[in-house]
């Protein structure tokens, strides 16, 4: 985890995240506020699919659902329909126009906000997927099974 938050310039520390990873109700546990979190899956997008060059994007201050889906998506290099699959790995069942409706900008007409029930049963689905199976690192899974670019 260490070196996927350096993937975006943030150095941290094994105390750090460990600290992050602790049960709620252990007392040192930390929360990890949002622009932390996006640092990280800004890390994740960098280390699965390969960093691009020039300037590499600013962490959101604050998150929501929407944007945290939405880089899962593309660190993870899913399509519509892998995220479809991946959904009905735990039981959820939506149209890919739902889905899309997630991924479109805040104030379109289509726009729907991502709740989180979505993401968490998501998040599980992509535990079946890459870690039950093989009980591999997503991102070695992914590099195994041609998954990165």
């Amino acid at each position: 985890m260490i070196a996927v938050f350096a993937q975006a310039e943030l150095k941290v520390t094994r105390s750090q995240v460990s600290d992050w990873l602790k049960k709620d109700e252990n007392p040192e546990q930390q929360a990890c506020d949002d622009r932390t979190l996006a640092c990280f899956l800004n890390g994740l997008i960098n280390e699965l699919r390969g960093k691009k060059e020039g300037v590499q994007p600013t962490p959101e201050e604050k998150l929501n659902n929407n944007i945290i889906f939405r880089k899962l998506k593309i660190a993870l290099n899913l399509q519509a329909e892998d995220i479809l699959r991946i959904l009905s790995l735990v039981d959820i069942t939506i149209s890919k126009h739902e889905l899309s409706a997630f991924f479109r900008k805040k104030g379109h007409k289509h726009y729907r906000e991502c709740q989180e029930q979505i993401l968490r049963n998501f998040i599980h689905g992509i535990q079946k997927e890459y870690r039950e199976e093989d009980s591999l690192p997503a991102s070695v899974y992914l590099q195994e099974n041609g998954k990165n670019n």
